[in-house]
């Protein structure tokens, strides 16, 4: 996360496509200027030996060739919140599934995109609005299960701070309660929307109506 509003944005910027790649690091450079430390590479291995400094945030081109990764998609782990470039509602529920916070479309402007690595950086989610988990489809708009277990008002509160992307521990300090009590309502908000990781949780919860992003 951002040190300070005064701090450069460090981005560290993964894009197999050498064009995108170089296309967006110019778009950004330009836009961002002295308030932009940027870091660009094809794959995560490359950018790990490139970068000196731990980024805020990254930002992910998907890219377009889909029907090669098989109904998932593998986020870059560089312990920064994620910000993914897709091409399509397909691949943003793909990216999104993947632990993305933010997703926006291929050809977002430079404006947009910076203010959108801001946000995502201070721990806000983003989304283009035909993008949002929250936004009406078949899928999502279909109630809960009548044999659902609801939930109760503590992991109503716990769900709230999952949505916030909060570690066990910051659940735990949040609510003043032991980090093992957070662990089980965590696993309790788990186990009621049959999921098994967090960001699962928070995705289900988002189409349920339970939590918004």
């Amino acid at each position: 996360m951002l040190d300070s509003p005064a701090s450069p944005l460090r981005l560290a910027l993964v894009a197999e496509d050498p064009l995108a790649r170089g296309a967006l690091s110019r778009a950004l450079s330009d836009a961002g200027g002295e308030s932009l430390a940027l870091v660009a590479a094809g794959t995560l291995v490359e950018l790990e030996a490139a970068r000196a400094e731990p980024p805020d945030v990254v930002l992910w081109d998907v890219g377009l060739r889909l029907s090669e990764v098989d109904g998932r998609l593998e986020p870059p782990e560089l312990g920064a919140p994620v910000l993914a470039l897709v091409p399509d509602e397909a691949a943003g529920e793909l990216a999104l599934a993947a632990g993305a916070r933010g997703l926006l479309f291929r050809d977002a402007s430079p404006g947009a995109l910076l203010a959108a690595l801001q946000a995502v950086a201070r721990g806000l989610a983003v989304f283009e609005p035909s993008l949002s988990p929250v936004r009406p489809t078949p899928r999502a708009s279909t109630a809960a299960p009548s044999s659902q277990e609801p939930l109760t008002p503590r992991e109503r509160e716990v769900l709230a701070l999952l949505a916030e992307g909060l570690s066990n521990k910051a659940i735990a300090d949040r609510l003043a309660i032991s980090e093992h009590t957070a662990k089980f309502h965590v696993n309790a908000v788990l186990a009621k929307l049959g999921v098994q990781r967090r960001t699962e949780a928070v995705v289900r919860a988002a189409r349920l109506g339970l939590v918004t992003l």
